[in-house]
C-alpha cells in the first residue's frame, strides 16, 4: 500500500471497496481499509469511480480534501496504535479520546497533529517528525 506511486496506492482503496461491495473475501490491510472507508460515506462515490478519480488532484487551496490522503492518515494512526509506535502513542490516544468522547473525533485530532508534523518536516526539511508529532499530541485534548 505504501510507496511513492499514488495511482498504485489509490488502487488498493478502489480494489478493497470493489471487493467489499461484491461480498468477496478481504485480505491483509483491506479489512482495515474497509473499516475506515465505512466511516467516510462521503468518499464512497469517489471509490465507485476509479476511472475518474485515479489521477484526480484535490486542491487544498480551494478547500478540497484529498480522500485518499485522509483515509491513509487514518490507516497510519491505526497502525501506530496497533504497534504503540511512536512509543506512548496509545496513552496520547486514550487521553484525547477521553477529551473528545468519540473515537473518530479523536482520530481526527491526532491526524491534525500528524499532518502538521509532516508539513513542518517538509517545509523546514527537518527529520524531527516524531518529536513534532508527539509535542502536538501532548497539547491536544488537554482540558
Amino acid at each position: 500500500m505504501y510507496g511513492n506511486d499514488r495511482s498504485s496506492m489509490r488502487k488498493v482503496f478502489f480494489n478493497a471497496w470493489d471487493k467489499y461491495r461484491q461480498s468477496l473475501p478481504l485480505e491483509g490491510i483491506e479489512q482495515r481499509l474497509i473499516e475506515i472507508i465505512l466511516q467516510h460515506p462521503e468518499y464512497h462515490t469517489v471509490l465507485e469511480d476509479s476511472e475518474r478519480y485515479l489521477d484526480h488532484d484535490w486542491l487544498p487551496e480551494q478547500g478540497e480534501t484529498n480522500p485518499f490522503m485522509h483515509m491513509s492518515m487514518h490507516v497510519s494512526i491505526e497502525e501506530q496504535l496497533a504497534t504503540n509506535s511512536p512509543r506512548g502513542i496509545g496513552d496520547h490516544f486514550q487521553r484525547i479520546l477521553s477529551s473528545e468522547g468519540d473515537r473518530h473525533a479523536a482520530m481526527h485530532s491526532m491526524m491534525d497533529c500528524l499532518a502538521e508534523a509532516v508539513w513542518k518536516a517538509q517545509r523546514h526539511e527537518t527529520t524531527n517528525l516524531e518529536e513534532t508529532y508527539l509535542e502536538c499530541l501532548e497539547k491536544t485534548g488537554q482540558k
